[in-house]
């Protein structure tokens, strides 16, 4: 932490390209500073506010940790990455772009699985049958376990899932997935389906504060400068 206010945005692809659009909308024009190929930035407007171009999955962890003060990431990553997100981070906006739903998703021929409750009737069955628990893969281990846990669901393990986890239940190493999806297309190409009540997170692109940050009276009134922008 320099003693500036510190911003994180993505730093490559669309929801880079997106972040610069949205933030011109408000009125803060985004430019790498040095290299073309580099990780610092500013904006004309607020030259005083550094940025910092970081992939969006460590931008939750560094507005957790407090390494930056706000940042520009996706829902579903602060709440994966900090299940007490309120105590932490405050949502100052939701940005418009970058939607994707995190949901629970079984095989098409699971023709009597509809709902999270018929999940968990099964799972005593599917384990005397099967002599294990049902396996669910997923990159979301802690929304999956609080969702999981909320409709009373614990006969079940988890899979994690380092590549497609679409694929997993094909493969023969799922039961059943945890993922995120923005249109269902994939699902669909996998003979998946969304549980009628599984859709655990309606996500998208927010603009987030740091709770964790070092902040000061000049680090406030910056803040507070970029609040108005948007919430204006």
């Amino acid at each position: 932490m320099t003693g500036k206010l510190v911003f994180a945005v993505p730093s490559k692809g669309r929801l880079m390209e997106d972040t610069t659009k949205v933030l011109a909308q408000h009125g803060l024009t985004l430019r790498k500073t040095g290299h073309a190929r580099g990780y610092r930035g500013s904006f004309d407007e607020l030259p005083e506010i550094e940025v910092a171009f970081v992939s969006a999955s460590e931008i939750a962890a560094q507005l957790k940790s407090g390494a930056v003060h706000l940042g520009v990431t996706g829902e579903d990553l602060i709440r994966e990455q900090i299940p007490d997100a309120e105590a932490r981070v405050n949502f100052i906006a939701a940005l418009g772009f970058g939607h994707a739903d995190v949901v629970a998703a079984v095989p098409d021929f699971w023709i009597d699985v509809r709902t999270m409750a018929d999940l968990d009737a099964i799972s005593g069955p599917f384990r005397r049958t099967h002599r294990r628990s049902l396996r669910v893969a997923t990159k979301y281990l802690n929304l999956t376990r609080r969702f999981f846990a909320d409709r009373g669901l614990t006969d079940y393990r988890i899979v994690e899932s380092l590549g497609a986890t679409e694929g997993t239940p094909a493969a023969g190493t799922a039961d059943l997935i945890v993922d995120i999806t923005s249109s269902g297309e994939t699902l669909r190409a996998n003979a998946l389906r969304i549980l009628d009540d599984g859709v655990m997170l309606r996500s998208q692109a927010n603009l987030v504060v740091s709770q964790a940050a070092s902040w000061g009276a000049a680090t406030r009134a910056l803040e507070a400068e970029v609040r108005r922008r948007f919430q204006g």
